[in-house]
């Protein structure tokens, strides 16, 4: 009986040292592999215009205001509608707001609206010649950026340059150690965009009454899609 509890132990004991040693066997870290990266850049002028274009209201009663900026807003889309083109001009209502002021004791001393219509498109001269002509809200902000399509035909070229890079940086370090070539361990892909765009020139909106029909001076820049690939090969 003792004979038989001695021998178990032993192969116990053999198993488990055959498996600290495999354990320790997996867990080696791996040899030849290099961890690289390649960026590339594709810079693009800015497509797509955005200008957002508010009224503002206050008064003592809040359903009058309301009432104001619903006209506003009417007439505005009446105005604009007749110049919309898919793609090239689109109109969409923005923020509208209501909400009761106070003053330094806390005493209600009536309300204050808002209300926001954006202008979006591609024909930079259709919209600016659209939102200067709505004589019922004011310019808040004039934005750019790229359009779905711009960003992913720009996005791909970009990508497609940063992986051939990466490819190329991987052969030459493979060859310049002395081995054949590599295999991949892991890639990782990352894209951004960096826009460089002059501050947008608003026309005065004071003078709006005596401008009537003026368009809205813009001017747009360049945005510059970064594609970066980084990961870890194998050299072999």
């Amino acid at each position: 009986m003792k004979t038989r509890s001695k021998l178990i132990a032993a192969l116990t004991l053999l198993v488990s040292a055959n498996t600290l040693f495999a354990q320790s066997a997996t867990t080696r870290p791996p040899e030849n592999v290099v961890q690289l990266s390649a960026s590339a850049t594709v810079e693009v002028p800015q497509d797509l215009l955005s200008i957002s274009m508010t009224t503002s209201r206050s008064g003592p009663d809040a359903h009058v205001l309301q009432t104001q900026l619903k006209s506003a807003m009417d007439a505005a889309l009446a105005e604009v509608k007749k110049e919309v083109v898919p793609g090239q001009l689109e109109v969409r209502t923005g923020n509208f707001s209501l909400y009761p002021r106070y003053d330094r004791d806390g005493k209600s001393i009536g309300w204050q609206g808002s209300a926001e219509l954006i202008l979006e498109g591609r024909d930079f001269a259709r919209i600016s010649a659209a939102a200067g002509k709505l004589q019922t809200l004011t310019v808040a902000q004039v934005s750019f950026s790229l359009s779905r399509e711009q960003r992913a035909r720009v996005g791909g070229d970009a990508q497609s340059m940063a992986i051939d890079r990466f490819k190329t940086n991987a052969r030459t370090i493979a060859q310049g150690f002395g081995f054949t070539g590599y295999t991949l361990r892991e890639i990782n892909v990352n894209a951004n965009d960096q826009s460089y765009a002059p501050a947008p020139r608003v026309m005065a909106m004071a003078a709006k009454s005596t401008m009537a029909d003026a368009p809205v001076p813009v001017e747009a820049g360049k945005t510059a899609v970064v594609v970066t690939v980084s990961g870890s090969v194998q050299l072999q």
